[in-house]
């Protein structure tokens, strides 16, 4: 891992929503931005029209993005991701993706509630900034 994270003792406990409280990322360090993914196919169209089934791709097309940088989930620092009509269901739909994906100790994440995404039958997308350890370094 490029970065350490920390969940301070005096806040809650975020693991089990998937996210934590705080990452550092130390000098010297490279960092990747992902735009938004979304449960889609190669060809740009929607997967699924259930919510478990985009959160899934979208995290799926994530870690091919990172892949094509030699990353994977686990160089994940913060993600920032959108739901449409966010609910506790929903959030622990995302909390578990995270977890499969991300591990034990998952990256920051914000959660952001929306009316709509760039196309109607989108209902999630995920953005992402990952780490890695600059040759340099």
């Amino acid at each position: 891992m490029s970065h350490s994270v920390i969940n301070p003792s005096e806040l809650h406990d975020p693991i089990p929503y998937g996210y934590s409280h705080t990452a550092a990322v130390p000098a010297g360090t490279g960092l990747v931005f992902v735009s938004g993914q979304y449960g889609s196919g190669k060809d740009g169209m929607v997967v699924s029209a259930d919510f478990a089934g985009q959160v899934k791709q979208a995290f799926a097309n994530l870690g091919v993005a990172l892949a094509s940088h030699g990353l994977d989930h686990s160089n994940i620092v913060q993600l920032r991701t959108y739901v449409v009509g966010p609910d506790f269901e929903k959030l622990g739909i995302i909390g578990s993706v995270v977890h499969d994906s991300c591990g034990e100790l998952p990256p920051t994440q914000t959660v952001i509630g929306v009316s709509g995404l760039a196309m109607p039958d989108i209902l999630f997308e995920v953005e992402a900034v990952a780490s890695y350890p600059s040759a340099e370094s």
